[in-house]
């Protein structure tokens, strides 16, 4: 385990306190380390067992620019074109609020220089019509960032790329019959902190046996 990894952690203490950590620094992750989370990854769920899955560890600079050029692109049409609603908060349909915000765009505009990245990718996807097809494959991702959790590494999920979805595997060399179905940075952290991220109680969204009907647990968070 690295130098710089977290205390052991419990399992529940690792799902409470796994938020999206943005903030990354360019400080390098051991290979040793990167195959330690790839091999939590692959413990994840598979559909069907199939494990159709590729992952690929990127760290090629001139690569990760040229990916975090689309992904700016995408950023700026799903939220850069709101940026002044969400920060003076008028902005009714934003949900991220002007402090994750402001961490997200941080992200944009430096995704490059964190040290790795993660692209999972999954076969035989590229020409389902099925809107599930490969979803099981999250469920690794969750493995692979909880993993570098424990070793005191910062990862989020996006996809903001992905309008260049073509581009991005043919600059990979990735098969046709598959996609990418996420862009996992990962990076020593060099802001914030671990914390439990803010919910909705589970009370508010969690029913018993029909929709809309309370559980009505006294003890729920």
């Amino acid at each position: 385990m690295s130098k710089k990894s977290s205390k052991d952690l419990g399992l529940i203490e690792g799902l409470h306190s796994t938020p999206a950590r943005r903030y990354l620094s360019s400080d390098q992750i051991k290979d040793e380390v990167l195959m330690d989370l790839l091999d939590a990854a692959i413990r994840g769920p598979s559909g069907g067992n199939n494990q159709d899955w590729g992952w690929i560890i990127l760290k090629d600079q001139k690569k990760k620019q040229l990916i975090s050029d689309w992904y700016r692109e995408g950023w700026q049409r799903a939220y850069g074109v709101r940026r002044e609603g969400i920060l003076n908060e008028t902005d009714k349909s934003d949900t991220l609020g002007p402090k994750n915000y402001l961490s997200a765009e941080h992200l944009a505009n430096n995704i490059q220089n964190a040290p790795v990245w993660i692209i999972a990718v999954l076969r035989n996807t590229a020409s389902s019509g099925n809107p599930r097809a490969g979803a099981s494959i999250y469920g690794a991702v969750q493995h692979l960032m909880l993993a570098a959790r424990a070793h005191g590494i910062g990862a989020t999920l996006t996809t903001l790329y992905s309008s260049h979805e073509e581009d991005v595997k043919k600059l990979l060399g990735i098969p046709k019959d598959a996609m990418t179905m996420a862009l996992i940075p990962l990076g020593y952290p060099e802001k914030g902190r671990w914390a439990q991220p803010k919910r909705k109680p589970v009370s508010d969204i969690a029913f018993r046996d029909h929709w809309g009907q309370s559980i009505e647990y006294s003890k729920i968070r």
